[in-house]
């Protein structure tokens, strides 16, 4: 192949060989390193997040094996030109014994120069493998170029030629060739214009590198990335809607509201809803108390299973139905027995607790009933108890179930506590279906019931649930959402 020279630059020497040696040396450490990093990286193909990540590895790994292989095709030097003798090949389309291996690596690299004087043409052994052409067969001419380029890239192509040959610009850019067995691949072309002593362009030289490889790698990269930013996107979206129906059904409470608002035996109320740690999706817990139309006060607290805008609107749907049939009049029990059938016969099925408790202010008197749920806990005089709770499955477990009912008297000054299981969970999760809400942990209950002494010495319902919150804090470390709900008869 002629020397690439210009008629007014001298030849450019090879670098030290100890220079690129140690390139070499740091560039085969950082592609042990960047192996490590791979093995580390996720391999569950499910994950988006992991998916990106292993793409990306698997992208640096392909451009340091590159890298590795270039620094020392410099180190060496150009292959040396195929000799052509009585030593031939001996039969179209094999290789000379000294080309690379097809798809080696240093068979990516090749080179061109087309001599615009003489018509000449000459190719590296390696462009015709990137090529997929017979060694045998002449080299392309730059009019014949074309023809193996993809015709959406035959215009850039021609583009970059003409401005080499015209006004001697550098060639820098890609194309993507078909090969003969129908195999598209991506080439990068840089070259540039041999000048002749008149400043004429006399040839054009080029090295082309299939770097189909890598644009897929970098095309993996890009779509691994999108998809973790729509999947990102998604939960964003989710998350906002979650919130906003949730906000919707249970506004927060301004103050500390007074149920019933008149006569004796009034209730005064505060509530919390505690988000989960992590934040990602808002649970289906609530709390809720309402005035009925018979005097009476309706407190609640529940907690349907599951995360997201479905739970969220499968919860307003419970709540809904819990206060209809409330406001009809129905005892809690069989409250509890209808939001059951409600849920099992949800084209979404779902299990769920709850604790309905209809407080009665003329008496002073709890009728409660539980659905799978922590029991509500009673504080009188400086100490506190959990209620014993009446036979209850979880909401949805099994067909046509029944709740019991449970009375309690309630004394002026006394405070009930209503919580979900996400602030104070079970070891166990949710308690098996065949218990009545006996499975919360007695020690987390305990820390509840050692607040007794604070509640006494609270002026505000608002400033008990500020002592629940100080003691299981906001930022806690819970899988789930959480409510509480202090309800004190006024003295």
């Amino acid at each position: 192949m002629p020397s690439h020279l210009s008629a007014d630059h001298p030849a450019a020497q090879p670098p030290p060989h100890g220079t690129v040696d140690a390139l070499i040396s740091q560039t085969r450490r950082l592609r042990g390193d960047m192996d490590a990093v791979r093995r580390d990286a996720p391999a569950d193909g499910t994950d988006p997040q992991g998916r990106w990540q292993r793409a990306l590895c698997d992208l640096a790994v392909h451009q340091l094996d590159d890298l590795d292989a270039h620094l020392a095709q410099l180190r060496d030097g150009p292959p040396p030109a195929p000799v052509e003798d009585e030593a031939a090949p001996s039969a179209a389309g094999s290789e000379p014994a000294s080309s690379p291996r097809p798809g080696s690596l240093l068979s990516r690299v090749g080179s061109a120069e087309w001599n615009l004087l003489t018509d000449e043409v000459s190719w590296s052994g390696e462009l015709y493998q990137i090529l997929g052409r017979d060694p045998a067969a002449p080299p392309l001419t730059l009019d014949e170029l074309p023809s193996v380029v993809l015709d959406e890239d035959r215009p850039g192509l021609t583009a970059m030629v003409t401005d080499c040959l015209v006004d001697a610009k550098p060639i820098d850019g890609e194309f993507r060739v078909v090969r003969p067995d129908g195999d598209v691949r991506t080439v990068h072309v840089m070259g540039e214009p041999v000048l002749d002593v008149d400043g004429s362009t006399a040839s054009m030289w080029a090295v082309l590198r299939d770097v189909s490889e890598l644009r897929r790698s970098q095309r993996t990269v890009s779509e691994t990335r999108d998809s973790l930013q729509r999947q990102r996107h998604a939960a964003q979206t989710e998350r906002r809607l979650a919130v906003e129906l949730q906000e919707a059904v249970l506004p927060p409470w301004r103050g500390s509201p007074m149920l019933p608002r008149q006569g004796p035996g009034t209730l005064e109320l505060a509530a919390r809803h505690l988000p989960s740690s992590s934040g990602a999706l808002i649970g289906g817990d609530w709390y809720d108390a309402l005035d009925l139309p018979d005097g009476d006060t309706l407190l609640s607290a529940g907690d349907l299973t599951g995360r997201g805008v479905a739970v969220t609107s499968g919860m307003a749907m419970l709540l809904g139905a819990l206060r209809g049939m409330a406001v009809a009049g129905t005892e809690p029990g069989r409250l509890l027995g209808c939001l059951n059938q409600l849920l099992d016969a949800s084209a979404q099925p779902a299990l769920g607790s709850a604790v309905c408790c209809r407080y009665r202010p003329t008496s002073r008197t709890l009728v409660w009933a539980q659905a799978g749920h922590p029991a509500p806990l009673l504080f009188r005089n400086g100490t506190g108890r959990a209620l014993t709770p009446p036979d209850g499955v979880l909401l949805g477990a099994t067909s046509g179930a029944v709740y019991g009912q449970a009375e309690e008297a309630l004394e002026p000054g006394d405070l009930l506590l209503l919580h979900t299981e996400g602030l104070v969970p079970p070891r166990g999760g949710f308690p098996r279906p065949d218990t009545a809400g006996g499975a919360q942990d007695t020690a987390a209950v305990s820390r509840l019931l050692a607040l007794a002494p604070r509640f006494r010495e609270a002026r505000t319902a608002q400033d008990c649930v500020r002592t629940v919150v100080e003691e299981f804090g906001e930022t806690t470390e819970r899988d789930d959402d959480a409510c509480v709900l202090v309800a004190r008869v006024a003295t």
